[in-house]
């Protein structure tokens, strides 16, 4: 079986989720896990597909003609990669927003070779305060190597320079 990933990006409107899943099941692919969103308008989302391996160039070819409703690339995964099971922790976030908030917490996670599965921000009207308010919340996966406790110290020093307040916990959550 191939494993393929599919990034797909569009103009918003209904049908373009089943426009996917209907080149992918007539070539015999298993639509394995995907994220979606919308934002701004727009429609994106990336998707993990397996496929027997003499259909995988003839799904890619497929998706093709949906060029014009959504923008389309296929890449090929690594499926020894994909079915590998991560230490799963998740990162949450709060503070005021300013300015290099993510560059900053991305810098130490790569760093530190902790791979984002899933990120979510949120900037907004703080209560009370009359500032705007920045929430992350990160779903993380590190390897065994990954020493536990540099990052937790690496993140700390972080929040006490950004005065937010970061959280690390080993709880995973599937799908927000």
């Amino acid at each position: 079986m191939a494993t393929l990933v599919l990034t797909v990006i569009g103009d918003d409107r209904s049908g373009l989720v089943n426009a996917v899943a209907e080149v992918v099941a007539r070539h015999g692919g298993n639509w394995e896990q995907s994220q979606m969103a919308e934002l701004a308008g727009k429609f994106a989302g990336i998707v993990l597909v397996t496929v027997p391996d003499a259909s995988a160039d003839d799904l890619v070819f497929a998706l093709n003609p949906l060029t014009g409703m959504l923008d389309i690339t296929a890449q090929v995964a690594d499926a020894e990669i994909a079915a590998r099971e991560p230490q799963r922790f998740v990162l949450d976030l709060v503070g005021a927003d300013r300015p290099g908030i993510v560059r900053q917490i991305t810098e130490v996670l790569a760093a530190h070779g902790v791979n984002i599965d899933r990120l979510r921000t949120e900037a907004r009207d703080a209560p009370m305060s009359g500032g705007r308010l920045f929430e992350a919340h990160a779903q993380l996966e590190m390897s065994a190597t990954t020493d536990l406790g540099a990052l937790r110290v690496a993140l700390e020093r972080l929040a006490d320079e950004l005065m937010v307040d970061i959280e690390l916990d080993a709880r995973w959550q599937g799908a927000d």
